[in-house]
């Protein structure tokens, strides 16, 4: 597999979490964690569904305990992080902290072997993340109350989760993707533990709300985990951080065209920048030998 192959793949998980604010609002009710067990879920089996015609997929849940580490870090430590941050500090401004982790990739990018970061990836991330920054204030005034900052830590602390959990699985690039299945279903596993602990179970009420449910099984928490993992093991890592920009923007045209958020400048504005940014982060491609 090339460079620009892998890196292809893993842009498939960019697209998918596009999906994710308009299939969560088609859900209804469902708390953040039992959404989380039940998508997960659905996920993990989409993984083991592919060892029915490869058996030696189970082979891949035998790691060590670091890879188990970094796997649940990244996928449960994320989202527990990121519920947390949502709860304690409006969803804009916690949203705008978390979409620091495309950059962080970048940056942290430096950090691996063979890898070098360019004045260009660094531009086209900055501009990307200057296209959140107009995305969310075009929503309304931020707000930065002292009593919010606990939840601008989780956003902060979730978004160098997660792109350490990104940077670090190109570490341990000799663990197959299979793995990610057992990931997903850990992770389920964990969730429904403190849905038990924190939130009262609400299940959705008509076949459309099962239907987004299972989509975000599916795809957003499910299939985008496994591409994801391919891309950052294989692909241009950089650009696959500088291209995450496109999640909000291509997420705010999605709940735009499905009526649940109004068109506005700032939309293309912000949609402008990132996609400035992804065309300057394309200055200096990858040299790295197909992998």
């Amino acid at each position: 597999m090339t460079t620009r192959t892998a890196t292809s793949i893993g842009f498939i998980a960019v697209l998918l979490w596009s999906l994710l604010a308009l299939l969560t609002a088609a859900t209804g009710r469902i708390p953040p964690f039992q959404l989380a067990a039940m998508t997960f879920l659905i996920g993990g089996l989409v993984g083991v569904a592919s060892w029915v015609r490869r058996p030696q997929g189970l082979k891949a849940l035998r790691q060590k305990p670091v890879v188990w580490a970094l796997g649940l870090g990244g996928l449960f430590g994320y989202h527990a992080l990121y519920f947390a941050a949502l709860r304690l500090a409006p969803p804009a401004e916690a949203g705008l902290i978390n979409y620091l982790w495309p950059l962080l990739i970048v940056l942290f990018s430096s950090f691996l072997p063979g890898e070098h970061l360019r004045k260009a990836h660094v531009i086209g991330a900055l501009l990307g993340f200057a296209g959140v920054v107009v995305l969310i204030a075009g929503r309304g005034s931020l707000d930065a109350r002292a009593e919010y900052v606990p939840g601008y830590l989780c956003a902060f602390v979730a978004a160098f989760v997660w792109s350490a959990y990104s940077v670090l699985s190109r570490r341990f690039g000799e663990v197959p993707t299979d793995a990610v299945a057992g990931f997903c279903l850990a992770t389920s596993a964990l969730s429904l533990v403190c849905h038990w602990l924190f939130e009262t179970t609400v299940w959705p009420e008509t076949g459309l709300q099962w239907g987004a449910l299972i989509a975000l099984g599916l795809g957003p928490v499910g299939l985008a985990f496994y591409v994801w993992d391919i891309g950052m093991k294989r692909g241009d890592i950089r650009f696959l951080g500088v291209a995450s920009y496109a999640t909000p923007v291509l997420s705010t045209l999605l709940l735009v065209v499905a009526g649940y958020a109004p068109l506005s400048l700032t939309l293309a504005l912000s949609c402008g920048l990132i996609v400035l940014g992804a065309l300057v982060a394309t200055l200096t491609p990858s040299k790295r030998r197909p992998a």
